[in-house]
Order: C-alpha cells, then structure tokens, then sequence
C-alpha cells in the first residue's frame, strides 16, 4: 500500500470529520439523483461518444505548459525513470501511460471506447470482442476461420455444428499447451485456485511463507508468458464464441422444440433431456423447455437448455481439471439459477469457459474466482437478457490473472456485487472487464476485507465504525504483486499489474466501492472506468475515481448526464496520484454535478513525483471538498480544471478555498494549478 507515513493521525481525521459534519451552510439543495422514469435507449440507435481525452487536452495542455512548465518537466522526467523500478511483465499500455501521459490515456480511452462498440454491434461479434480485449494487453489472438453455423437444418445439423465446433476448439487448445510439461499443465490448473485465495497487491513481510508464495505466482506468470501459446488459446475462445449467435440460437431452438425426451437424463441432470451425445472432448446434453437441475462436472463440454426455470450447481461452464479445457453453457431462457463453486462458472482454467444466458431474471451466485474469470485461461459471461443479480465473493465478474475474464450484460436493470478484487480486475498478465450495456445497473464492491490503512488511520476501529475501512481493488482496477523490500532479490519477485475494465453504455446507474476502484491503479496496473450515459452516482472510498499509487495509470471518464459524486474517504478521490503514478478524472458535457467530498479530498491531487488532472467540462457545478482542487506536492504535477458554467464552491473549513472560485486561476510553486473559466 501507499507509504503510511503522510496518512493524518486518527485523532486529527476525527476531528476533521467532525468539524465537516457540522457545517451549516453545506446542504445539498440539488439532489443530483437519477431518473429512473426515462426510458431505456435502443442500443441500434445511439453511438458511442466520441472520444474527449484528446479534445481535452487540447483545451487544457497550453496552461499546463504556461503555469507549471518546470514542475510538469520535472514529474515527466521522474515518471519515465520510474518505469525501470523492478516489476515482471509490465504492459506497454502501462508504460506508454507512464512515459507519454497523454498518449498513453488516448490508448486506455481508445482500448474502452472500441470495446463499447464491438459490444454496441451484438452477441455474434463476440469474437471480435475477444481480439479486441487482448488487444489491450499487447496480446494477439489467433485468427481461427470459424465453423459455418446452420441458419436451418435438422437436429444432426446442429449437433454436428457444435461437435466441429468442439473439435477445433480442443485442437486449438492442444497447439497452446504443445511445449507445457504435464507437471507444468497441472500446476497451472492448481494454482490458478491458490492464487484466487492467497493474492495480494503488496507483500509487507517477507518470510518463509510469503517467500514460497511469490515463487509460485512468479513460476505461474512465467509459465503463462513464456510457454503457453496464449495466442492458440484465445483462437480457440473465439472459435466457441461462434456458438453465442443469436440467430443460430434461435434457429437450434427451433430445431429441437417438438423432439421427444429421452427415457431417462443422465446422471447428475434431472428433467427433460432431448439429447446426448458423446465427443472426444466431452458430452454434448440437449435439455428441453421445462426445469431442469445440472449437477456438471469433468463429463458434459457443452450444455444447451431450451427454456424453463434452472438450476446449475458444480462446474458450469468452467474447466474442471488439466485434462478437459474446454466448457460452454447455453441457456435459452427462463428465470435460472446459478450456483456456482470455486472457479467454477464461466471460468478458463488453462482453457475455455463459454456461459450464454439468452432471457430471463436470472441469479448468478458466485464462489470465489467465477463469473467471467480468467487463470491461465479465458471466462466468458455473456447475459442477452433480463434484471440479473451478480452476487460474488473474491475474484468474480471480469477478473483475470495470466489470462482474461469477460462479463457482458446486455440489457435489464441488473445489481453486481463482490467481495474483491472483481467487478472488472486486471492481476498479473490478466485483462479483466464488465460491460453493461443498457439499463439502471447497481455496482457494489469491497465492505469484507479490512484494509491494512486501519492499523495507522483507525487503530482501534472496528467494523461498521465510520472511520473503519475497507479494500476492493474493483470496478476497472488493474492491480500488480508489490514487494515492499529495499532488497534487490526479493523486489525481483514483484509481479506488474494487468489491465481492468468497467464500462456501462448506458442508464441511471449507481456504483458503491472501498478502497482502490472506479479506474483505480496499483504497482505498473491500469485502470478504466466509461459511463457513457445517465444521470449516475459514483461513490467510492480512499483511491477511488481514477486514483492509484506506485507506478500505476488510472482513467475515469463520465460522458453526460446530472451525475453526483462522493466518497466515505479519507482521502484521494477523483484523479489523485501517489509514487509516480498517472491519473485523469474527466466529467464530459454540459450537464450541472456535484461533489461532495466533504469526508474526503482530491479533484486533482499528485504526491511523490506523480502527474494527476481531474477536468470538468461544463455546466452549473457544485463543489463540496475540503482540500485538494489542484494540489501537489513532493515534485509532482496536479491539475484541476472547470471549463465552462458558473459553479458553486463551498467552503467546508475556514479558509479552505483558498481563494477557488469562479474565473480564478491559482498556481503554486510545488506545482498545483486551480483554473476556473
């Protein structure tokens, strides 16, 4: 974690959020909350947004260079040193964020908006998807010539369709696992589970123990990028992806709606099944329109139910040991339930897992490491339809170490929770990313695992006390493996971040986080949050809202709407830098925000030679922060801009402003800029 030594004293954090509470004078007048009435956009109808970071920059970039010269040359140059700090695997994003500030936010910002309209375009685009998921690792997937799905044809059509589909899949899998020892491939699968239970974002204390451990996660990630043909294995997601067409759905529902069931399902499977079939990579199970119950294991590769209100337990389209890679689930329709174990739904696990869920409200209940997971492997969860319910433990919904994990939610007004480390986490070599696409969705993630600030900022707090606090590491966060160690052999141990992803296209939507989250970075990770649409509130904790620490990159962008900020604290909120870090908070449009602060800091925050900007682009906005707006410290860069309208600032302390306000620009030398047009 950030170096506790310039966090505040518990008693003064007391006495600071005491003296906020109290003020009078501070109301919120506006209440700024969405408007659940307004209807849902047609996704066929509205574009993605055009990108602003560049347009922004345009607009921002000549102050910068005018007012803080010195200390913007300074932070860069420290910024590109920084990037030869001891870490494995850093991504070039990363690194161009690093070095390049402006270059590297229009990539990260380039990397979301090109997914939101992959996504836009419809399910059979997945494919596409994926390439463009892995894109953003400086991956590249292969380009597998795809099976012809039947638009018609008989029962055998479509079972010979899925078992072409099986069978190139699978011998794709093999080329990926060719050069891998089998004492390589079974290590790969076991520890996936490990690291889901063991992983951390700093190793404070070295010992036997932590030692062991960071042998076996640095073993795991050289495996992962030196000997797996990711490449083959993400050909081989895309090769299944085929199976998600709606139109072929649609049409092998058809096909088998009037097929009598057989005499007796297999085990584990209770209900009507149409059919079985068995391939080389597994059982192929037709189950028919009414309730069923799946008990899956290592037997079923695929799984394609007609309609009816089901139950899933086990390994639901997730890879159950080293020897079977390969795992898809299609349900049609109805109001399901998902009981999920272990990375154990939509969870590739030294391979493929595949969940369509085509209609209905359905219950996703998640163990730790499932939902869209990715160890060693790609998770794919895609839900076409219906007001879901995401609820998750650690490491679920769009979370990935040494591989990628995909949740995409097309359409209803769904609620995702989880414990940690979820809801769109990127780990070591890992892309994770959620993308919703319409509808007023709930986000909620941390509230389990305390935080390690407890022992310097609340001591003798405990859980439900307000100043008790908690991590997340969600939300679009991409979070490395950090060695806090002064001793070159143990730093080689550290592990660089991957690359999180959280982006909702549309709706009035409300995300509640703990610490680090909402286009968070941590140790060489990256961070993406886009709301591209709605009136929403963002609340967060300490580092949330494009804030991160030690060598990190964090974007957080809203493009429109009456949206309402605010956060539990301490501090650090809305582009807010530590440890040579980069961080940009952009609110786009012209709509009138507010920001209540008022037991937090940030707006344009850098400490410890880091770079940080937060940029409202218009409308009559209203600012409730006690400290921050423009500060920096430590040679570092920070700088806050208000574009356009006349906005209200309020002072939460005597003399907290500082003179802020309408038309003001206020510059000090350690290299903070307030500007106000």
């Amino acid at each position: 974690m950030a170096d506790s030594s310039q966090t505040m004293s518990r008693l003064q954090r007391m006495v600071t959020c005491a003296l906020l509470l109290a003020v009078v004078g501070c109301g919120l007048e506006k209440t700024y909350r969405a408007d659940p009435s307004r209807p849902q956009a047609s996704l066929a109808a509205e574009a993605t947004p055009e990108p602003v970071v560049a347009k922004l920059q345009q607009q921002v970039r000549g102050d910068l260079d005018q007012r803080v010269p010195t200390q913007q040359a300074s932070v860069l140059k420290a910024l590109s040193e920084g990037t030869t700090f001891p870490a494995r695997f850093k991504r070039p994003l990363v690194v161009q964020g690093l070095t390049e500030p402006w270059k590297g936010l229009m990539a990260l910002e380039r990397q979301g908006s090109r997914l939101a309209e992959v996504a836009r375009s419809g399910p059979q685009n997945l494919p596409t998807l994926i390439e463009r998921l892995e894109a953003g690792m400086d991956r590249v997937a292969g380009s597998p010539k795809p099976v012809p799905a039947p638009t018609g044809g008989t029962e055998e059509d479509h079972v010979a369709f899925v078992t072409a589909v099986l069978q190139q899949a699978h011998q794709l899998r093999g080329k990926a696992l060719r050069t891998l020892r089998p004492d390589d491939r079974r290590f790969l699968f076991e520890h996936a589970e490990t690291l889901v239970e063991t992983f951390t974002p700093q190793v404070a204390e070295w010992n036997e123990q932590t030692m062991q451990q960071a042998k076996a996660d640095l073993r795991f990630c050289q495996l992962v990028a030196e000997q797996l043909d990711y490449g083959a294995l993400a050909a081989a997601a895309q090769v299944l992806a085929g199976l998600a067409d709606e139109r072929w759905l649609a049409s092998v529902e058809n096909a088998f709606r009037d097929r009598r069931a057989l005499p007796a399902p297999p085990a584990g499977i209770t209900g009507e099944v149409l059919l079985t079939r068995e391939t080389s990579s597994g059982l192929i199970v037709i189950g028919g329109s009414g309730p069923n119950a799946y008990d899956l294991d290592q037997r079923v590769a695929v799984v394609i139910d007609l309609g009816g209100d089901d139950t899933y337990r086990g390994r639901i389209a997730a890879n159950a040991d080293a020897e079977h890679g390969i795992s898809v689930v299609i349900d049609l329709g109805g109001q399901d339930t998902y009981h999920a174990a272990p990375l154990g739904l939509a969870t590739g696990r030294l391979g493929v897992g595949l969940l369509v869920d085509r209609a209905g409200d359905d219950l996703y209940e998640l163990a730790q490491g499932a939902g869209g997971t990715g160890f060693a492997g790609l998770g794919l969860l895609v839900d076409l339809a219906g007001n879901d319910r995401y609820v998750g433990s650690k490491f679920t919904q769009g979370a990935a170490v040494g591989g990628a994990g995909l949740l995409v939610d097309r359409a209803g007004n769904d609620t995702l929770t989880s414990s940690g480390y979820g809801i769109g986490f990127g780990g070591p070599l890992g892309i994770g990313a959620v993308m919703d696409l319409a509808g007023n969705d709930r986000y909620q993630c941390g509230e389990q695992y305390p935080s390690v600030y407890n022992a310097t900022d609340a001591p003798d707090g405990k859980p439900g006390d307000s100043l008790f606090q908690y991590d997340c590491f969600g939300i679009g966060t991409g979070s490395g493996k950090r060695i806090f160690s002064k001793d070159p052999e143990q730093q080689s141990y550290g592990l660089a971040g991957g690359l999180g992803l959280m982006i909702d296209l549309d709706g009035h939507d409300r995300y509640r986080s703990a610490n680090f989250a909402q286009g968070s970075g941590y140790f060489f990770g990256a961070g993406l949050k886009l709301d591209l649409a709605g009136n929403d509130e963002h609340a967060a904790a300490r580092y949330g809202h494009a804030a991160g620490a030690h060598h990190s990159v964090g974007l957080f962008i809203d493009y429109g709407g009456q949206d309402f900020y605010t956060s539990t604290g301490p501090v650090y909120n809305g582009g807010a830098a530590w440890d040579r870090s980069v961080m940009l908070c952009i609110d786009a449009g012209e709509s009138d925000d507010l920001y209540d602060l008022r037991r937090s800091d940030g707006l344009a925050r850098a400490d410890h030679y880091s770079w940080s900007l937060f940029i409202e682009e218009g409308g009559g906005d209203r600012y409730l922060v006690p400290n921050g707006m423009g500060k920096s410290g430590n040679n570092s860069m920070a700088g806050f801009f208000d574009l356009a309208g006349e906005d209200d600032y309020v002072a939460i302390l005597r003399d907290s402003l500082g003179g802020r306000g309408n038309g003001r620009i206020l510059v000090d030398e350690a290299g903070g800029l307030f500007l106000d047009r």
